[in-house]
Parts: C-alpha cells; sequence; structure tokens
C-alpha cells in the first residue's frame, strides 16, 4: 500500500510517556470502531474521515529524519491503528527503516493485523477495556460484542516474547472493583507481567462524576494490595 494513503489524525513530536524509557514521536491514526464513554480523542473515532490537521506521511518521514538521534522511537496510537492494518504495516516498515524502534496503542481489534506485524513491533500499550464478558464490553466501548477478538490479541501478545503491558482506564460509570479483580485473573491467567490502572478524568461531558468516585477504584488498598501482589510490574496512574 502506498504510504500517502495513511490517514493522520494528528502528530505529538515529543513523548516521555508513550513508550517507556523512550523518547518518542507519537502518531494518532484516524479511526476508531469502539465509542468509549471515557475517550477524550472523539475526534480520531469516525473512519475514513478526513483529518483535522494538516499531517500527511511524507510531513510525518521529514519530521522523523531531523529528529534523528533525538528521538529513540515512534509510537502508532490513536483512535485504533488496527482500523488502517495494512497502511499501518506499510508505516512501521519505512519507520523501521530509518533506525526507529515502533511501539503501539491498541485495544486488539484485530488480531489478525496484529498478528502479522508483531514481529515488527519493539513494545505494544494493550488497553483492556473491562471484563472479558459481553456485556461489559459493550458497555466499556459503545457496542463492541466480539470479546475473543481482544482475548486472541492479548495471546498474541503473550506468545511473541514482545515487551508489552496492559491497562485500564477505571470509569466508575461501568467499572466495580470487582470488575478489576476480574480483569486482573484473566491477565494473570495469560501470563502478563504489566498491568496498569489509568484513573479516570472526567470527559468534558459529564459533569457528575467527581474526583472522590474516580479515586474509590485505584485507591481501594485491598485491590492495589492484591495487583501489586499478581503483577511483577504494577502502578496506579494518575
Amino acid at each position: 500500500m502506498n504510504t500517502e494513503e495513511i490517514v493522520i489524525g494528528d502528530v505529538e513530536k515529543f513523548s516521555i510517556v508513550d513508550y517507556p524509557e523512550h523518547m518518542a514521536a507519537v502518531v494518532f491514526m484516524q479511526g476508531c470502531p469502539w465509542r468509549c464513554p471515557f475517550c477524550y480523542n472523539t475526534s480520531l473515532q469516525k473512519i475514513g474521515a478526513e483529518p483535522e490537521s494538516d499531517w500527511t506521511f511524507s510531513k510525518l518521514m521529514n519530521l522523523l529524519e531531523r529528529r534523528k538521534g533525538v528521538l529513540d522511537a515512534v509510537v502508532f496510537s490513536g483512535g485504533e491503528p488496527l482500523v488502517q492494518g495494512e497502511a499501518l504495516e506499510s508505516a512501521i516498515d519505512v519507520v523501521k527503516a530509518l533506525g526507529y524502534k515502533v511501539g503501539l496503542h491498541t485495544g486488539g481489534y484485530r488480531p489478525e493485523i496484529l498478528e502479522r506485524i508483531v514481529e515488527k513491533i519493539d513494545w505494544v500499550g494493550l488497553d483492556i477495556k473491562a471484563p472479558f464478558e459481553v456485556e461489559k464490553y459493550k458497555m466499556a466501548t459503545g457496542g463492541y460484542t466480539l470479546v475473543e477478538n481482544v482475548k486472541k490479541s492479548l495471546e498474541i501478545l503473550a506468545a511473541s516474547g514482545k515487551h508489552f503491558e496492559c491497562r485500564t482506564t477505571c470509569d466508575p460509570r461501568i467499572l466495580t472493583i470487582e470488575d478489576i479483580y476480574k480483569i486482573a485473573e484473566s491477565l494473570k491467567e495469560a501470563g502478563v507481567q504489566e498491568y496498569y490502572l489509568q484513573k479516570y478524568r472526567p470527559i468534558p461531558t459529564d459533569k457528575t462524576t467527581t474526583d472522590e468516585q474516580c479515586l474509590a477504584l485505584v485507591e481501594n488498598q485491598a485491590l492495589v494490595m492484591y495487583l501489586q501482589k499478581t503483577f511483577p510490574k504494577f502502578e496506579v496512574r494518575k
């Protein structure tokens, strides 16, 4: 596929938080099949939409050429990068040829694409939206029911030997303490080594959820102690 067909919603030119221990540029790929109630990147959701930015792949390459020796990695985020599967693979090939490490942020939407590109990727952040139950995933994603796709993506990463983490945004409108325990058990069984809880920050339209409610999930002492014992690497991101 011609890399100029890649649709880029935006680019963050410099980040120290999107790829562990590396300085990275973050490429926000346009398009996402999900409508998570806690999403802050709603402008990236529409698939096939014209991006609001003027970023093209050529412009991205110019940036990366100039930043050699300054940046370590390029992270493909979204939206959901696996929506543009074939274009994503082409972009990864070009970026790797420049000498950059490649990271991926994904919800595990298309395991068949992930399986094809996983050997080219150096690190993955896998978002686990809810326990692997259809009704819970529907709530957390605005209607997605193919939970087996997410589980398959997790299996692919666990078998790949690649560095990856799992993380869950703790939206108290959707998840309970028991839900987090269920997620943790599933991840433990899959052999996950790194798991992170992310505090929910109310989106602009959420006028009712309090900070106390947001903290209740991530500061539950019994839960935090359990997760610390369960995963070699665990922390709460606030």
